[in-house]
């Protein structure tokens, strides 16, 4: 079997990989029956010559690969028929912008498996970049509450070489005595959490952070139930709220007094409430200045998140007196950090942890001759979808 390694060419382009160098050489050693070639890039963060010094082929062809793993959605145009696809394809929730990617995908006999749809059996998914989003996201933050404040000035996180350059950075840096909420319970507001507590600041309950005042930077840590309440004041139940998500509304409201920089990290769908509406921003004890919108839903969470930003430009501004998109850093604005593809500052590290993954848990599966995992995770196979994404029929219009 053989196995590529596709160069990245959605714009702009990404400089992650599947499998870092030292990976390629373990899988080949771990599985003899696999051989690993790479496609040469000029932006991959692991350069041709760093693959090739390890033994591994760096081509221009990949046409005689079996398997291709790639990153992000490959332009239809580079698709080739009859292989093998692991890569994020954004389809699921019919993304509008990927569905003729998948026609052709279906039409090329291409066999499609989602990194994002690679669950183990309880649910949880196998993979993700989200630790690294979480990482990044807090760290920019912090950037934009210096720039904000005129406190202090970071390096921007795509210039440090790794993440513990961040911390040196964001540890090397008074931030004042900011009160801070990260929100979420998953991949993303974890990596949050650990770059937090490993700059040792103080993690404070609820109730501390709504009750008194600090003289030092401190941040809560909120998750479901303490965002989200029923709307006739049920007792809280987990289970339940995943299924009825209509029947809650934000709590988020008794925060927003004593909250300076909002790290928001929450899973969220479209049925449930935002944190707090845009009117809200107006109000006096609105007292969020910053935020670092990781989750990146526009319009969703963080209902003033308008546009999604860049690594380049990251941040966004809204004007909380006239209700309306500002430049950023101005008079009234409050400023929000919404860059979509925050694992890509650090891509080496995210690339690191990512591949692991795959050399431990996904290519032993799909090496199986059966594996419930892969099959749930294949969106497409000899030109039709399978049973798992038949509700997908009418996206593709096939």
């Amino acid at each position: 079997m053989i196995i590529g390694l596709l160069r990245e060419r959605k714009s702009p382009p990404d400089t992650r990989v599947a499998l870092t160098p030292v990976q390629c050489v373990a899988l080949q050693n771990r599985f003899p029956i696999v051989k690993i070639v790479v496609e040469s890039s000029p932006e991959r963060c692991f350069t041709d010559s760093e693959y090739a010094e390890v033994g591994i082929n760096v081509v221009t062809d990949l046409q005689e690969c079996d398997v291709l793993l790639g990153v992000k959605e490959i332009p239809k145009e580079h698709l080739i028929p009859n292989k093998t696809y692991f890569f994020f394809s954004h389809t699921i929730k019919k993304q509008p912008y990927n569905q003729k990617m998948l026609q052709d995908i279906v039409h090329k006999n291409i066999r499609l498996i989602d990194y994002e749809t690679l669950r183990w059996e309880n649910g949880q998914r196998v993979l993700g970049f989200g630790r690294f989003a979480g990482i990044v996201g807090a760290y920019n933050g912090l950037l934009t509450w210096g720039k904000k404040t005129g406190n202090f000035t970071l390096k921007p996180a795509y210039a440090c070489e790794d993440y513990r350059e961040l911390l040196q950075q964001a540890g090397s840096v008074d931030i004042g005595n900011v009160k801070m909420v990260l929100t979420g319970g998953g991949r993303v507001a974890n990596g949050a959490l650990d770059f937090l507590r490993n700059l040792r600041i103080t993690e404070v309950t609820p109730y501390q952070f709504i009750h008194r005042d600090f003289n030092e930077p401190v941040f809560v840590h909120l998750n479901s139930p303490e965002i989200y309440r029923h709307k006739e004041g049920k007792a809280w139940d987990t289970e339940y709220f995943y299924k009825h998500h209509q029947e809650y509304e934000s709590s988020f409201g008794d925060f927003l007094p004593h909250c300076n920089l909002l790290l928001n990290g929450i899973f969220w769908t479209a049925d449930l409430p935002g944190l707090f509406t845009k009117s809200q921003t107006s109000l006096a004890d609105f007292k969020i200045e910053v935020i670092a919108d990781i989750s990146c839903d526009v319009d969703g969470s963080v209902p003033i998140t308008w546009k999604a930003t860049t690594i380049q430009d990251p941040v966004i501004g809204w004007d909380r007196v006239l209700q309306k998109p500002c430049e950023p850093f101005s008079t009234n604005s409050i400023d929000i950090m919404a860059v979509g593809n925050l694992p890509n500052e650090l891509p080496c590290d995210a690339s690191e942890e990512f591949g692991e993954n795959i050399l431990q848990y996904v290519i032993p599966e799909f090496l199986k001759e059966k594996s419930r995992m892969v099959a749930e995770a294949t969106i497409t196979e000899a030109g039709k979808l399978t049973a798992h994404y038949q509700y997908l029929q009418d996206y593709i219009g096939i």
